[in-house]
């Protein structure tokens, strides 16, 4: 079977990766061609546009390279129809994937999205023309079925979450440190601006913290000249790059800005709490748009406050402190979120493997 799939940034690549050693493992006649990266390439697809071609952030940047989006979506839809899938495999992006995915379906393509776009937030009424060009959903989040079951009348598959499996192998990898220091790990995004508003706030903390060692995950786009402004006035403080798992699993607790990591962090077993703060505008605009009840994503899945979220004007250096003094030395709480943690993970693997399960779901609806 030939197999065309589109994964459109480092997140999609990952999982993508995973979900072409699967295929490779169902379908022994597997032929892969793919939008990702280096490790979707390792695992053994063909990639045909890197990820790094992609990447447009906001609304500024997305506009003044408009010509070349326009460019890629047209390459894309001419390489498909010459190579002739039997199926195409959306891996997330949506802004990207969703326009593709309306087009594929017009020229007959059997269409296949995995890791649903996350319409339960905003933007919901993209769901009407989802149902129409999209063959088989394949969400990540457990609560996703209910929803476009209960409000949609769709039927969707939870196939359970990639990230499960890719900390199970760091779990499996690491080796404990005998001389382990006591550390709180920073991952204040990886984009300049949230960077610049929420790490100068986060290192304030480390002079109230003088018995650990405060160490930065630096994103891997951002060059180490970036951050060293930050730094240089903490004695305590270092960081890293492309290490952030090892770090996190050495840490005693986590200042983690809102997205995946928050998952990742919590997956790992790390105590830690949510930063949040953007531009005051955009957030207000957000807060109104967004019908969400918390911003990270392990008390979305959980449904409760299981990790401590600091929002905008919460986010201050006094409650940072605060929360964190908690985490360290409150047995109790501890107790709790470790026991949170083991259900979230329970609850993201009782289908298995993710990755095995989006694969088989694929090769039955291209076979069957």
């Amino acid at each position: 079977m030939k197999y065309y799939l589109i994964a459109g940034e480092a997140s999609g690549d990952l999982h993508g990766s995973n979900l072409v050693k699967q295929l490779h493992s169902k379908d022994a006649r597997a032929e892969i061609r793919c939008w990702g990266g280096d490790l979707m390439a390792a695992a053994g697809a063909e990639v045909v546009k890197h990820y790094r071609d992609l990447a447009f952030m906001g609304f500024a940047e997305v506009v003044k390279n408009l010509p070349v989006i326009l460019r890629n979506i047209r390459f894309c839809k001419e390489d498909i129809l010459a190579w002739k899938p039997d199926v195409l495999v959306l891996i997330d992006y949506p802004g990207f994937n969703l326009r593709i995915a309306s087009w594929a379906k017009e020229q007959g393509l059997k269409v296949v999205f995995y890791i649903s776009p996350q319409v339960w937030a905003w933007k919901e009424k993209r769901v009407i023309r989802m149902k129409q060009c999209i063959d088989k959903m394949l969400c990540i989040l457990p609560f996703e079925k209910t929803y476009y079951k209960e409000r949609w009348n769709w039927d969707v598959d939870y196939v359970g979450h990639p990230l499960v499996e890719v900390v199970n192998e760091a779990l499996a990898q690491y080796t404990p440190a005998p001389d382990r220091v006591k550390t709180i790990a920073l991952l204040p995004g990886s984009r300049k601006q949230e960077i610049s508003r929420k790490l100068p706030v986060m290192l304030e903390v480390a002079a109230h913290f003088p018995g650990y060692r405060f160490v930065v995950a630096m994103a891997p786009g951002q060059e180490e000249a970036f951050y060293t402004p930050f730094l240089q006035p903490y004695s305590n403080v270092a960081a890293v790059r492309n290490q952030t798992y090892s770090l996190l699993l050495q840490s005693d607790a986590a200042l983690v800005t809102s997205g995946t990591a928050t998952l990742e962090t919590a997956l790992l077993g790390i105590p830690e709490i949510v930063c949040y703060k953007g531009n005051n505008i955009s957030y207000q605009i957000a807060k109104r748009l967004i019908r969400i009840k918390y911003i990270s994503l392990v008390n979305l899945i959980m449904d409760k406050p299981v990790v401590k979220e600091l929002i905008q004007h919460e986010l201050t250096t006094a409650n940072l402190v605060k929360e964190l003094q908690s985490l360290l030395t409150d047995e109790q709480k501890r107790a709790v979120l470790k026991k949170d943690y083991a259900d979230l993970k329970t609850l993201l693997s009782k289908e298995g493997n993710a990755s095995e399960r989006a694969a088989a779901i694929i090769y039955d609806f291209v076979t069957g």
